[in-house]
C-alpha cells in the first residue's frame, strides 16, 4: 500500500509539475504578446500624432497659399477693369543691348513701348493663367 501511495503521490506531483509547466508557458506568451502588442499601439499613436501635426501644417500652408493666390487673382482683375475703363496701365519690359554694335546706329533702352488695348488684355489673360497654375 505504501508503493502505491508513493506511486499516486509521484503521478499527481508529475501531474502538478506538467500543469504548472503548461501555465507558465502561457503566461510567458501572453506577457510577450502584451508586450508586442503595446509597442505597436505605442507606435500607432506616436504615428497618429505625426500625422495630425503634419496635416494642421499643411493647412496652414494650403491657407496660406489659397490666401496669395485669392489676393493675386484680385489684383489681376482689378488691373483688367482699369484698363477696360481707359486707364492707363504701366507695363515694363526691356529690350537687350547687343553688347557689339555693327553699324554706327544704336538702340538704347529709354523708349517707352505702348501697348494696343487687344495686347493688353492678353498680357492679362496671360498673366491670370500664370496665378491659376
Amino acid at each position: 500500500m505504501t508503493t502505491g501511495v508513493i506511486i499516486s503521490l509521484l503521478i499527481v506531483a508529475a501531474a502538478l509539475a506538467w500543469a504548472t509547466d503548461r501555465y507558465y508557458g502561457n503566461a510567458v506568451n501572453y506577457k510577450d504578446q502584451r508586450d508586442t502588442a503595446t509597442h505597436n499601439l505605442k507606435l500607432a499613436n506616436e504615428t497618429i500624432s505625426d500625422m495630425q501635426t503634419r496635416q494642421r501644417d499643411v493647412t496652414a500652408l494650403d491657407a496660406k497659399y489659397t490666401k496669395e493666390l485669392a489676393d493675386a487673382q484680385t489684383w489681376n482683375t482689378d488691373l483688367q477693369r482699369r484698363l477696360a475703363a481707359g486707364s492707363w496701365v504701366r507695363v515694363e519690359g526691356r529690350c537687350s543691348v547687343p553688347t557689339q554694335t555693327e553699324t554706327a546706329s544704336r538702340v538704347g533702352n529709354a523708349a517707352t513701348v505702348e501697348l494696343s488695348p487687344g495686347a493688353g488684355q492678353n498680357v492679362f489673360n496671360i498673366r491670370a493663367g500664370i496665378i491659376s497654375d
